[in-house]
């Protein structure tokens, strides 16, 4: 058993459960959340794309648009080349079937090392009230790639943009059967202001965050 279950299971047996009662468990938790009321929050209307583009670049993020898939490659060097960047990276299992070779990029899929110039990943769903993108931790999406590389290349389905957080949750509750190890809520490169509060890129992450919104 590893320290995750061990905890998991000490809170278990503090709440009296087992697998007799894990099922009626389950339904009254659910119950609880459907029922629950939420609090103020601000309106979000219109073009939840123009409001998400507008949050993240307020947070330093860069942001691109192609109409599809297969212009991902393309779009991914054309970012590189212009900020200097070196033209190999590492990416999820979803995505190392794109024609990466065909638009001059070595992109390979593999555990990530702290080496690696730039990590590409795909996002759970995004934030368009804050500029946030989601990522839920597993096997096939690991969160290291979004952690390590010094460049932080998001690939966002323009469809799985929510309005706020609330939405977010939601999502993932509905197409989770259990949450995932880890989720990340990523809002632009990593920052400091711990030296006479002046912002600091790349403190404890990516310099760069480049979102691209497929269409």
């Amino acid at each position: 058993m590893n320290s995750r279950e061990n905890i998991l299971g000490r809170i278990r047996t503090h709440l009296g459960r087992d697998s007799d009662n894990a099922a009626s468990g389950r339904v009254a938790m659910e119950t609880y959340l459907a029922a629950r009321t939420q609090g103020p929050r601000p309106r979000i209307s219109g073009d939840l794309m123009a409001r998400f583009r507008d949050k993240s670049e307020a947070l330093s993020s860069t942001v691109d648009e192609v109409s599809a898939a297969v212009e991902l490659p393309a779009a991914i060097a054309r970012y590189l080349l212009r900020h200097e960047l070196p033209m190999q990276a590492v990416c999820w299992p979803e995505l190392k079937e794109l024609s990466w070779r065909e638009a001059g990029l070595d992109v390979v899929s593999r555990g990530v090392l702290g080496s690696d110039p730039v990590g590409i990943t795909g996002c759970f769903c995004a934030v368009a009230e804050t500029g946030s993108l989601l990522l839920c931790s597993s096997p096939e999406t690991p969160a290291a790639l979004s952690l390590l590389p010094e460049t932080h290349i998001a690939i966002l389905p323009a469809g799985r943009i929510v309005a706020g957080m609330e939405e977010a949750w939601d999502l993932v509750r509905g197409e989770f059967r259990e949450l995932p190890r880890a989720v990340n809520f990523i809002s632009g490169p990593s920052r400091t202001g711990d030296i006479e509060q002046t912002i600091v890129l790349g403190a404890h992450g990516p310099y760069r965050v480049h979102i691209i919104i497929v269409r």
